[in-house]
C-alpha cells in the first residue's frame, strides 16, 4: 500500500470512528470558530453555549438591576461553595471537601503551608523535577517562611520517585499529568506509597480534571488543586479549586487570612477565626464574573460518563500517533507512546517546533509550543473528532512539505507561545 492508499484509508477510517462515537453530541455544546481545529484545550477551553446568555444575565439583570443586593438575592455569596460542590464529582470527592477560590498558585501554597504544619514542619517536600514551574516555585517560595532550616525541597526525576519515596519525606507534590510531555502519573500508587511512608500527598490535577476519572476519596488523597480554564472550560482566568480530604480541614490554618475565609466576615471582628470545614480555605472576595462563566460551563458535565470521555481521549491519541507516523511528518514522539501512560494531550518534539506549532496555526489548526523544542496538542474528546485529528495531520504534512515553519518571520516569538 503507498502512503496516498495509507492516507485514503485514515480518512474512512476517521469518518468510521466519528460514527461510532458516543460522545459526538457533546460537540454542539461549544462556540468553535468556524473550520478551525482547535488542539489546545490542555491551555484554554472553548466556550461552552451557555456561557454568554449566564454572563449577560448578571450583567443586565443582577448587576445592572439589583446591584448590591444580587450577593444575596443571586446567591453571588454562596458562589465559591456551589462551584466547589459542583466540580467534587468530577474529582471523586464527597460534598464539603472542594470550594473554588483564588489560582492554582495561591491555592497550592495554601495546602503546602497546611500540609507541613499537620506534619509540624518537618522532613522535606519532594517532586517531580519536571513539575510545572508555578509548583515548584511556590514550593521553593513556602521555605521563605518556614521555620528557619525545617524545611528540605527535594526534586526528582520522574523514574526516580517511587524509590525516593522514603522515611525522610513529609509532604509528595505532584502534577496528575505532566505539562510538556503529557504523561500521567500513577495517582493510586504513588498516593498508596507516600502514606505507607507516613507523608501527606497534594495533587495538581489542571492537566486532568474534566477528561478522566478521578477518585481522590477512594485513595485517600489529602489534597488536590487545579484551575479551571483547561478542561473545564471556565473562561481565560477563571478560578482555581482546593480539595481538603475532610479528616484535615479543621487541623491547621490556611497562611492567608481574609475576611471570606472568618468564621463569621460580616462580623467585622478585629481579630481572625477560622471558619469550620472547606470554607476556611476562602481568602478574598469572589471574582463573580469569572465564577458566573464557570458555573454555567460546568453544565458541560451534567449526565457526562468520563470513563467514556477517557477512551476517546485515548483513542484520539492513538489515532494522531498513527497519522503522524504514516505521513512520514519527521515529529519525534516525546509523549508515553502507551495510551494508557498518557493524560488527554500527545507532545512532539522538532528543531523548528514554535514555527511549525505558528505555522500550523495559520493554517487553523491550534496547538502550541512550549520550549524548547515541543508541540503539544491537546485532546478534548467532548469536542474534538477523528476527522479533526486527520485533517490536523493533512495540513500538518503541508506545512513541511511546503517548508512553511522554515520562513523567518518565525524566528521573533509572541509573548505567549
Amino acid at each position: 500500500m503507498t502512503q496516498a492508499d495509507e492516507l485514503r484509508a485514515s480518512v474512512q477510517h476517521s469518518m468510521d470512528l466519528d460514527a461510532r462515537d458516543s460522545l459526538a453530541g457533546w460537540r454542539q455544546q461549544f462556540t468553535l470558530a468556524g473550520d478551525e481545529i482547535y488542539l489546545d484545550g490542555n491551555s484554554l477551553g472553548p466556550m461552552p453555549r451557555c456561557v454568554p446568555a449566564a454572563l449577560e444575565t448578571t450583567l443586565r439583570s443582577h448587576w445592572q438591576n439589583d446591584l448590591i443586593r444580587s450577593w444575596n438575592d443571586h446567591g453571588w455569596i454562596d458562589l465559591p461553595i456551589t462551584l466547589g460542590e459542583k466540580i467534587a464529582p468530577l474529582l471523586g470527592a464527597a460534598p464539603g471537601q472542594v470550594v473554588c477560590t483564588d489560582s492554582t498558585s495561591i491555592n497550592l501554597f495554601k495546602v503546602l503551608h497546611v500540609a507541613m504544619q499537620i506534619q509540624g514542619w518537618k522532613g522535606s517536600i519532594l517532586s517531580e523535577a519536571d513539575n510545572f514551574p508555578t509548583d515548584l516555585y511556590m514550593a521553593e517560595n513556602l521555605r521563605a517562611v518556614a521555620p528557619r532550616g525545617a524545611l528540605a525541597f527535594e526534586r526528582v526525576a520522574s523514574e526516580d520517585l517511587a524509590e525516593a519515596i522514603d522515611g525522610s519525606v513529609s509532604v509528595l507534590l505532584l502534577s496528575h499529568v505532566n505539562f510538556r510531555t503529557g504523561a500521567l502519573h500513577d495517582l493510586v500508587d504513588l498516593t498508596a506509597r507516600a502514606h505507607q511512608a507516613g507523608a501527606l500527598v497534594i495533587w495538581d490535577l489542571s492537566h486532568s480534571a474534566g477528561v478522566m476519572n478521578i477518585e481522590l476519596d477512594a485513595c485517600q488523597v489529602d489534597f488536590a488543586v487545579g484551575c479551571g480554564y483547561k478542561f473545564l472550560n471556565g473562561g481565560p482566568g477563571a478560578p482555581g479549586y482546593i480539595y481538603v480530604a475532610e479528616r484535615h480541614q479543621n487541623s491547621a490554618r490556611q497562611p492567608l487570612w481574609g475576611w471570606m475565609g472568618h468564621a463569621e466576615p460580616f462580623q467585622f471582628a478585629p481579630r481572625y477565626e477560622p471558619a469550620p470545614g472547606i470554607k476556611r480555605y476562602l481568602t478574598g472576595t469572589p471574582a463573580i464574573l469569572s465564577m458566573v462563566a464557570l458555573d454555567a460551563a460546568l453544565a458541560v458535565f451534567d449526565d457526562l460518563d468520563l470513563t467514556l470521555a477517557r477512551q476517546k481521549s485515548k483513542q484520539l491519541g492513538e489515532h494522531l500517533k498513527d497519522l503522524i507516523t504514516v505521513s512520514g511528518v519527521p515529529l519525534k514522539l516525546l509523549s508515553p507512546s502507551d495510551a494508557e501512560a498518557r493524560g488527554s494531550q500527545v507532545s512532539f518534539t522538532h528543531h523548528c517546533a514554535y514555527g511549525v506549532v505558528q505555522a500550523l496555526i495559520e493554517l487553523g489548526v491550534i496547538g502550541d509550543f512550549r520550549a524548547p523544542n515541543i508541540i503539544r496538542f491537546g485532546l478534548n474528546p467532548l469536542f474534538n473528532s477523528f476527522q479533526d485529528i486527520e485533517r490536523a495531520v493533512v495540513l500538518l504534512k503541508q506545512v513541511f512539505d511546503e517548508g512553511r515553519h522554515l520562513e523567518r518571520r518565525f524566528d521573533e516569538r509572541k509573548p505567549v507561545t
